[in-house]
C-alpha cells in the first residue's frame, strides 16, 4: 500500500463498520426522501387547505356550526337546499343565496320555478301549467344581467 492510500485509510476510516448512530440516521434519512411519502403529503395538501378553509367559514359565519354548514350546502343550488331541508329561504335568512333565487322575489328555490303544476279537471290531468312565468323576468345581480331564455308553447 502507498503511503497516500495508507494516510487517506487513516482519515476515512474506509474499513471501520458504521455504529448504530449513524445506521439510525441513515434510515430516518432514507424514509424521510421516499417518494412515496412526499408524494402522500403533496396530495393531503389541498384537503388540508379545505379542512382549514371549512373552519374558517364555520367559525367566522353568523349561524351556529350545523346552520352554518347547511347554509354552505344551499349555495350549491336548490337540490342541495333541498336536501338539507332549506328549500324555500327568504332574502337575509338562513339559506338564502341570489343565485337560486331566479325570478328576484326575495325567495330562493320556491316552487314556482321548480316544477310545473298540472291542471286537474274533474280527475283528468290536463296540460301542465306553470305558476307564473320566471323565465321571462330578468333581474340585476352584482351588475350583471341575466335574462332567462323564454319557454315556447
Amino acid at each position: 500500500m502507498s503511503e497516500t492510500k495508507a494516510i487517506r485509510a487513516a482519515l476515512y476510516y474506509q474499513d471501520k463498520t458504521p455504529s448504530k448512530r449513524e445506521i439510525r440516521a441513515a434510515r430516518t434519512r432514507a424514509e424521510a426522501l421516499s417518494p412515496v411519502r412526499i408524494m402522500v403529503r403533496l396530495l393531503t395538501l389541498p384537503l388540508v387547505a379545505l379542512s382549514v378553509a371549512l373552519s374558517m367559514y364555520v367559525r367566522t359565519s353568523d349561524y351556529d356550526p350545523p346552520e352554518a354548514l347547511a347554509h354552505l350546502v344551499a349555495r350549491g343550488g336548490c337540490d342541495a337546499a333541498r336536501s338539507v331541508g332549506l328549500a324555500v329561504s327568504y332574502r337575509g335568512g338562513l339559506g338564502y343565496h341570489a343565485r337560486n333565487d331566479a325570478d328576484g322575489n326575495g325567495v330562493a328555490c320556491d316552487s314556482a320555478e321548480v316544477l310545473p303544476v298540472a291542471v286537474v279537471e274533474n280527475s283528468v290531468i290536463t296540460e301542465p301549467v306553470a305558476i307564473q312565468d320566471t323565465f321571462a323576468r330578468t333581474r340585476m345581480t352584482g351588475g350583471a344581467k341575466f335574462v332567462k331564455p323564454q319557454v315556447k308553447p
